[in-house]
């Protein structure tokens, strides 16, 4: 018998297809070590998809019904998602999201994915990074550069020490608020391990200066810091959310004259733009990132070419 609130969680779905995609969802989280984020999206996602079906079958799916969809019901679904406003990224996670529950259900002997596979993801227009200059890099993470903040000394420092964490090292938000106290890279300690996407874990090293900042920020800090707590906190001591770094960038992009393009992440492209620009070894740098394919690495050669493409054009004088 399947649990009545196993069938609440995916309103609109028969008990055997709401138990179904529950136990994959379950499988995504704990064997599949998705993150939080995704398999809270791929749920919503196919949520809408079960309300959907539920309305264009005229009764709740079941597993049958399910299994006996054809790509022409998929489309359906994706063309009533892009009239809601849906842009072309947003539906290859939705299509990305139901193909992985048919093929859950393929791979245990209870349908087919088939159909799913024969729809084609939308396409996606690729755009590159856009880092930032070096010297507008550096002024992002120098905590000199928010002097004149009303905000407690401390708090200035740990935003510096955070973002310069990011830019020297290439880390997401997530992983750099992510460090517990125990690993921070101070003193000797030069190199820091971070937990990415999908919980996998990465070594990075740490210069000097960011380990300069973080000793700082960790002299002025007022809160006693644990080591297994988290290494940056909020004004109450607890952990700190990406969100106030995130509104510190913003402050200090005005005050900077950077444009909207200049935000927390902007420092990993950047960081992985001005480390090519200089040499750098493009496997090491995937490596350095924690990305799991070197594709996705190869994209920062395409914007420093594009970079000495326009400074040719600046500068170069018969380039005009």
């Amino acid at each position: 018998m399947v649990d009545p609130s196993v069938s609440l969680a995916f309103p609109g779905a028969a008990p055997d297809l709401a138990a179904a995609a529950q136990a994959w969802l379950a499988h995504l989280a704990v064997e599949r070590r998705a993150s939080p984020k995704t398999v809270e999206a791929y749920g919503r996602d196919v949520r809408q998809f079960v309300r959907f079906l539920a309305e264009h079958l005229g009764a709740p799916p079941d597993l049958a019904a399910f299994n006996a969809l054809k790509p022409a019901d998929i489309r359906a679904f994706m063309a009533r998602r892009r009239s809601e406003g849906l842009e072309s990224r947003s539906l290859m996670r939705v299509l990305a999201g139901v193909r992985s529950l048919a093929r859950r259900l393929e791979r245990e002997g209870s349908g087919s994915a088939s159909a799913f596979s024969a729809v084609r993801a939308p396409k996606v227009a690729r755009t590159l990074p856009r880092p930032l200059a070096a010297e507008d890099a550096r002024a992002l993470v120098d905590a000199d550069s928010r002097a004149g903040e009303a905000r407690p000394q401390w708090t200035l420092a740990r935003d510096a020490a955070a973002l310069a964490l990011m830019y020297g090292g290439g880390l997401r938000i997530s992983e750099a608020l992510g460090v517990s106290r125990a690993d921070a890279p101070v003193g000797a300690v030069d190199q820091v391990t971070v937990r990415g996407k999908g919980g996998k874990t990465r070594s990075v090293p740490v210069i000097a200066p960011v380990r300069a900042a973080i000793e700082d920020y960790l002299a002025l800090c007022p809160h006693a810091l644990p080591k297994e707590g988290p290494l940056f906190v909020g004004t109450r001591g607890g952990p700190l959310s990406p969100r106030i770094i995130q509104l510190a960038v913003e402050r200090l992009r005005g005050a900077l004259g950077l444009p909207d393009s200049a935000t927390p992440h902007a420092l990993r492209h950047s960081f992985a733009t001005h480390l090519l620009g200089r040499g750098g070894d493009l496997r090491s740098i995937q490596e350095l990132l924690g990305h799991a394919s070197l594709s996705t690495t190869q994209i920062y050669t395409a914007v420093d070419s594009r970079r000495l493409a326009e400074a040719f054009r600046s500068a170069h004088p018969r380039a005009r």
